[in-house]
């Protein structure tokens, strides 16, 4: 029995909650943590990692066929590590702000588990459209992460959005959120609220004996005893 392929909807939608690479995959936790102390580095790394995201998807999927399996994911590293360059020397051109603010983690997109986990789990199986719907979808998907996670972060710990300062917080602010164990914190929380939406309510089994699989036995040796 044949299953039934995605739609390209399914396929462009799956990556912004029900396969959210951040919050439901646990990929890229490094620069979501690092780069969401502010709302700018946050939109600029997403941005970034989503172009790099397509072109190696389009690329991967167009090359499928002639890569040999036992060299593949060198290959895919050379292919990421090409566009990674492209994208690092513009932000250098035009956004050097951007590109300073961003330091090390903009080359580090090369081993982005994101972007070389989507060229072997999809690119690498799927045509070049799906292969660009789900880059466009996993970098819909992670930027908009960035960016929830930088606004939480930046507003509430230091009081300012884009650096630009915010009623009341500005005044009352916790600052312990632009440090490490507050990202971690509105991460888990993200998780969280992404887990009860995807999954819903979870429904706890009743307790008791008669929902025990080894009831029947137990009573038995009860009885002998």
């Amino acid at each position: 029995m044949k299953t039934k392929a995605p739609s390209k909807l399914s396929i462009l939608t799956n990556g912004i909650i029900k396969e959210n690479p951040v919050l439901v995959l646990v990929l890229g936790t490094c620069p979501t943590l690092a780069t969401t102390t502010s709302v700018s580095t946050a939109i600029g790394m997403g941005i970034a990692a989503a172009i790099v995201l397509i072109c190696s998807n389009i690329l991967i999927s167009l090359l499928r066929k002639i890569i040999p399996d036992s060299v593949r994911i060198p290959c895919y590293i050379v292919v990421i590590a090409g566009f990674v360059s492209v994208v690092q020397m513009l932000v250098q051109a035009y956004f050097q702000d951007l590109y300073d603010a961003l330091g090390v983690y903009l080359p580090l997109i090369v081993v982005n588990c994101i972007i070389l986990g989507r060229a072997e789990m999809f690119a690498s199986k799927h045509s070049v459209g799906e292969s660009a719907l789900d880059g466009i979808g996993m970098g819909i998907g992670f930027t908009v992460t960035l960016v929830v996670m930088a606004t939480l972060r930046e507003v509430v710990g230091a009081g300012t959005f884009a650096g630009i300062p915010v009623p009341f917080f500005s005044s009352y602010n916790i600052p312990i959120l632009t440090q490490t164990p507050g990202g971690f914190f509105i991460f888990g929380c993200l998780i969280a609220l992404v887990a009860r939406i995807t999954h819903g309510k979870v429904k706890h089994a009743a307790t008791g004996c008669g929902n025990c699989p080894n009831a029947a036995v137990c009573g038995k040796i009860g009885k002998e005893a």
